[in-house]
């Protein structure tokens, strides 16, 4: 195995990841991944299919990823790297479908509708 690829896309972010054997760096957009995501619960949710294969310091992952805002970027990172881990040995599926890291979360913003103020809320009626 030289070098996997694999995309995750998750409201309008679009992560690609490339992944191969190495020390365990990370890499999104040209910085560590410690300083890309400074908050801890979405570092965490970008670390979590490396922690349920347990294979966090055995490959090095450089991710490019696009659009969207930090939350959605995350999501879309944990999908890529899921991705590449399944690519790279499918016995690591099941453990990473049982906790829904497999599933392409779909749901995006519906849009604004003319006469209202955002997609679904109105003006508020007035009887008299």
């Amino acid at each position: 195995m030289s070098q996997v690829n694999a995309v995750g896309r998750r409201k309008s972010s679009v992560a690609r990841v490339f992944m191969k054997p190495g020390t365990g760096q990370i890499t999104i957009n040209k910085r560590d991944h410690k300083n890309y995501f400074t908050v801890p619960h979405l570092l965490n949710e970008v670390l979590a299919p490396l922690q349920t294969t347990e294979t966090e310091g055995k490959y090095d992952i450089h991710i490019n990823v696009r659009g969207g805002g930090i939350k959605g970027q995350a999501e879309a990172i944990r999908l890529g790297i899921a991705r590449a881990l399944v690519e790279v040995d499918a016995e690591m599926k099941p453990p990473l479908k049982a906790k829904g890291m497999m599933t392409r979360d779909s749901r995006k913003v519906e849009r604004k509708k003319p006469g209202l103020r955002k997609a679904r809320k109105r003006e508020q009626y007035s009887k008299r």
